[in-house]
């Protein structure tokens, strides 16, 4: 049976944006999280009209799982998308049947919201390393909920983008079996992946090639690499304790040196570092031919729009501009 045409009001594939011709000298993208208070949310839309006017190829926005959270991701996309702002929704599976899947898909399909990210996401109760156990009449693989999307008649015509694991996820027993893990969502109909945030791009390049090597057809999909630009000690020790990822003791030497035993009063000297390491990053991975740049955020736009500075894809910061970036 032929697949339903994409309709005329949802949005371009993630696939399309990232090889259209770009403001740039790559694509790059965002990541914001639904904001959880109005002061928050202010920040998040001067952000949002920030790389608006860049050029970002898309925006995506994550996913917490149940009741507000859910609701929260679900507006915050619908108007970004009016923005507009080509938009990749996030959509786990923690806490949530089957029912309730297809239900907020159908939502998506409604507000004309048409890329997801589809991830199993962290069990809930705070801790991300622990145990993780469906619930019942849910699911328990990300492949679950690509085929899901892939099968409903309202959502068969999604894009759909998985997230991959340059270090290798951490519930995986090797390496060779995270490789087929990520491809077996690959072949399920997923067309392209976001990577965890790394700080080590042969981690990266490692990923790429064994994917290419293990299966030439679905292993060449795009794949995405996660920059997250280090504005904190604090912050980036956190993250890495969240995500398992491997902060090289190079970089949390020089991380360190800057904070000079007092983080609060060398902020300024640690932005420094971080925003040279992921300028750094991003030259090489642009030499490497990846196929956007995608930063996570965290909902500020300062830190990105230096690194894109440095790239010499976007004005300077400054208090001269009124730190209100193109605007």
């Amino acid at each position: 049976m032929a697949a339903t045409p994409t309709p005329a009001r949802y949005q371009r594939a993630i696939t399309d944006v990232i090889t259209a011709p770009a403001p740039g000298r790559i694509p790059f993208s965002v990541e914001f999280m639904p904001p959880r208070t109005d002061e928050a949310e202010a920040r998040l839309w001067k952000a949002a009209e920030v790389f608006h006017d860049l050029g970002a190829a898309f925006v995506s926005v994550t996913y917490g799982a149940g009741g507000s959270s859910r609701d929260r991701t679900l507006r915050i996309a619908h108007e970004l998308a009016h923005h507009p702002l080509t938009t990749l929704v996030h959509l786990t599976l923690v806490g949530h049947t089957e029912a309730e899947l297809i239900e907020i898909l159908q939502g998506y399909a409604s507000a004309g919201l048409s890329n997801l990210l589809a991830l199993r996401g962290d069990p809930p109760g705070g801790d991300p390393l622990g145990d993780w156990t469906k619930i019942d009449g849910g699911y328990e693989y990300a492949e679950q909920l690509i085929r899901l999307t892939k099968n409903l008649p309202e959502t068969q015509h999604f894009q759909v983008g998985i997230a991959s694991f340059p270090e290798g996820h951490y519930r995986a027993p090797t390496l060779e079996a995270d490789t087929e893990f990520t491809l077996n969502k690959l072949r399920a109909g997923a067309e392209f992946s976001i990577t965890q945030m790394f700080f080590d791009i042969d981690y990266y390049l490692r990923l790429r090639d064994r994917l290419a090597a293990a299966d030439p057809e679905h292993g060449t999909k795009p794949i995405i690499p996660g920059i997250m630009p280090i504005t904190s000690l604090r912050s980036v020790r956190r993250q890495i304790e969240l995500s398992g990822a491997y902060l090289p003791p190079a970089l949390e030497e020089r991380l360190v040196k800057a904070a000079g035993g007092n983080e609060e009063a060398n902020r300024d000297e640690i932005r420094k570092v971080g925003i040279e390491e992921s300028t750094i990053m991003a030259e090489r991975l642009i030499a490497e031919g990846v196929p956007d740049l995608h930063f996570m955020t965290l909902n500020f736009a300062r830190a990105t729009q230096e690194v894109l500075h440095n790239l010499g894809m976007a004005p300077a910061w400054g208090p001269e501009l009124g730190h209100d970036a193109v605007r």
